[in-house]
């Protein structure tokens, strides 16, 4: 079976956010790593557009009833019409999580992906978690690049 590797973060994405994560999907694709993502705007396009770019294999897990396609371009979707509770089976398709930015929907992610507790987890840019007492709490992995980002991803499979 092929690795799977989720690519999170939100549909209003700055210019940073975008290139990093088209460069994620590139990096991924070009390893042979089936990219999943939400299928919409912003991070979740521009990862799509890398892998595509690179006839990768990008899987949308879309949180709506499929009426409209998304702006990401996927080879396959799947219509959860669950909202943003499409955001647990984007995570538990996972096998390594690269979160990419901000955006409440993306915690989310990030949360569910601490919370399964193990797959790999990389955070480009993106939330620090901190505890009542400031200090980051342990688990996510902060990286600066894209290469790093897919290094902590794919770690286990070599």
């Amino acid at each position: 079976m092929r690795v799977q590797v989720a690519v999170c973060g939100p549909a209003e994405a700055s210019a940073a956010e975008v290139a990093g994560a088209r460069r994620l999907g590139e990096l991924l694709a070009e390893r042979g790593v089936t990219v999943l993502c939400g299928g919409g705007g912003g991070v979740m396009a521009a990862v799509a557009a890398g892998a595509r770019s690179r006839n990768g294999l990008v899987i949308g897990v879309r949180p709506d009833d499929g009426t409209d396609p998304g702006e990401a371009d996927v080879s396959a979707a799947v219509v959860t019409n669950m909202g943003q509770a499409r955001n647990a089976i984007l995570v538990w398709s996972a096998d390594a999580v690269i979160v990419v930015g901000g955006s409440w929907g993306t915690l989310s992610e990030l949360a569910l992906a601490m919370r399964r507790g193990d797959i790999p987890v990389a955070v480009l840019g993106g939330w620090r978690i901190l505890d009542p007492a400031g200090k980051p709490l342990p688990g996510p992995r902060h990286v600066d690049t894209p290469e790093e980002a897919v290094a902590v991803a794919l770690e286990a499979w070599g």
